[in-house]
């Protein structure tokens, strides 16, 4: 099995997940696509919540950490302002998400700004997710810290 995601953190069962356990994951979990929610986006994901059931959070875990190391980008954002709706997507065309894409996962908030907190942000849509932290306190978090370096990020990535 290839692993795409780790978690890891304040869980009671740290795992590593694989294409087939995303797919296996109950049907109340998966979401079949995503253009649903947004027609910019594409592909079949899973819940967080149906992720974290798997995991078990202990009651201390207050905030998430989402990893990508392809890009070096972390975002640490607080875990009930998202568990009910964020997704992973982690399927198009029945395959495994490919890089291209976002991949191995892609971290979706539908309506980001409908959270109301500063911490969700765009950037808390994190790609090429591969692992998760669960933590009582803000994980590591880099995040541009303002407007002007959160242009010139997105900038950066449009010319990639």
């Amino acid at each position: 099995m290839t692993t795409l995601l780790k978690i890891e953190g304040e869980v009671a069962k740290p795992l590593e997940l694989g294409f087939e356990d995303l797919a296996k994951l109950a049907e109340a979990h998966q979401v079949g696509d995503v253009s649903r929610l947004d027609p910019k986006r594409s592909g079949d994901a899973v819940t967080l919540a149906g992720v974290l059931s798997l995991a078990q959070p202990k009651a201390s875990a207050r905030y998430l950490t989402l990893h990508s190391s392809r890009d070096d980008f972390h975002a640490s954002i607080p875990l009930e302002a998202v568990r009910q709706k964020a997704i992973f997507i982690y399927r198009l065309d029945g395959q495994p998400l490919p890089v291209g894409s976002g991949g191995p996962l892609r971290f979706f908030v539908p309506d980001h700004a409908a959270c109301h907190l500063d911490d969700i942000d765009e950037c808390s849509n994190v790609k090429f997710v591969d692992r998760i932290e669960l933590s009582a306190e803000r994980g590591f978090d880099n995040r541009p810290p303002d407007e002007g370096t959160h242009a010139r990020l997105h900038e950066r990535q449009k010319s990639d």
